[in-house]
């Protein structure tokens, strides 16, 4: 089973800023690029429900944000950072960057430890 992304040329600024507005995808978003590898979903359990966590998901593939790979009853998640860094220089890194509060941070560590 294949998920739908957009094409590079679907990407637009307006739907990738709209993604990263919600504090849960933000989070989601900070913790893959910690990790640095592509992650399992249920590694973001601890940000919310499965609903919740599966609906945030498709909001960073269908904006072009995060990539969804299906292998079985697997998804592997990861960022579109080299695509985006051509679509939109320093964005994501900027965004990445960007300062976050106490709570977030030991929220994205324990995520990436347990990994």
């Amino acid at each position: 089973m294949k998920l739908p992304h957009p094409s590079t040329d679907q990407i637009s600024l307006t739907n990738v800023l709209a993604a990263l507005g919600d504090p849960t995808r933000l989070a989601i978003v900070r913790t893959l690029a910690t990790a640095g590898v592509p992650m399992n979903c249920g590694t973001f359990a601890e940000l919310g429900s499965k609903t919740n966590i599966s609906y945030h998901l498709a909001k960073l593939r269908e904006s072009g944000v995060t990539l969804t790979e299906v292998s079985g009853t697997s998804r592997k998640v990861s960022l579109r950072l080299e695509e985006l860094g051509r679509l939109f220089p320093g964005l994501m890194e900027s965004v990445i960057g960007t300062e976050e509060t106490a709570s977030q941070h030991e929220t994205r560590q324990s995520i990436a430890a347990d990994r």
